[in-house]
């Protein structure tokens, strides 16, 4: 089953359900796929729905440290759950030792020996890691993997 049939059905069982604050976050899902597919006039795979979701993911974390900052518990626990609804649909995310192994296999193939080359690893890990881990924090590892 695609990831966008999938989340459908789930948007089906929440309606089932009478849970409107999941059925709220989902409905944001589908209508930011249905977005970008009208948009780039393309039918989106499971990596580019996770692409999306990964987008969702980051402006909601953004909202909630600016609701936090502003003292909006309360926007900011609609923004929470709403990001704990979304993160249902990402893969299993890697552990911090994972990570470091791929950054190394990277390294090695690229044979990058500078900070000048850290385009190239993060063009090459992007694939790799994609939904599975937050590309702000393989970009530090990265950084300073390549500057150490």
């Amino acid at each position: 089953m695609s990831l966008k049939v999938r989340i459908s059905e789930d948007m089906k069982s929440a309606m089932r359900a009478k849970d409107s604050a999941r059925l709220g976050a989902i409905r944001l899902l589908l209508a930011a796929i249905k977005q970008r597919e009208v948009d780039e006039r393309i039918e989106l795979d499971d990596m580019q729905v996770i692409e999306a979701i990964e987008k969702m993911l980051k402006q909601r974390r953004d909202s909630i440290s600016q609701y936090e900052a502003a003292n909006r518990h309360d926007l900011a626990d609609v923004e929470k759950f709403e990001v704990s609804v979304l993160q249902e649909y990402l893969p299993q995310a890697l552990t911090e030792d994972e990570i470091k192994a791929i950054l190394e296999q990277v390294v090695t193939e690229t044979s990058a020996s500078g900070i000048k080359d850290m385009g190239k690893v993060m063009a090459a890990v992007k694939p790799l890691v994609v939904g599975r881990a937050d590309m702000g924090k393989i970009s530090g590892l990265i950084k300073s993997r390549l500057s150490a």
